[in-house]
């Protein structure tokens, strides 16, 4: 799925690891997805966490796509930031699933947290 991933690409967002229900996704902030206020614009750190859900939620082979998503924001993001979201299953129930996904600096300080929710296609 990834190596046909255009946007997450073009974000320079790397897939750093995977395993059944989890993934982690890295991406460097740069000049490019600052906004007025000299802040990340947070459709990029949304952008970065629908990534690595989206890495999570494909790991058992069927076709799997968002159902709905919401993000909060606890803290800001600068240019220069490296941010690393990492995805991780809730639960799974029929053709749908729950994924939590945090969003931290490098240093470790939570950007945001993340709920996604999947459904298989048939």
């Amino acid at each position: 799925m990834m190596d046909d991933d255009t946007a997450s690409a073009a974000l320079g967002i790397e897939l750093v690891e995977l395993d059944p229900g989890r993934a982690v996704c890295r991406m460097k902030v740069t000049g490019q997805m600052i906004n007025g206020h000299a802040l990340c614009h947070g459709g990029y750190v949304f952008l970065l966490a629908d990534t690595a859900f989206a890495c999570a939620c494909n790991t058992y082979g069927a076709v799997t796509v968002a159902g709905g998503a919401d993000i909060t924001f606890v803290s800001p993001v600068r240019e220069g930031d490296v941010l690393v979201a990492e995805a991780a299953e809730r639960t799974r129930y029929g053709r749908s699933g729950v994924y939590d996904v945090t969003v931290r600096r490098a240093d470790g300080k939570v950007v945001a947290e993340f709920r996604g929710r999947s459904r298989e296609l048939r």
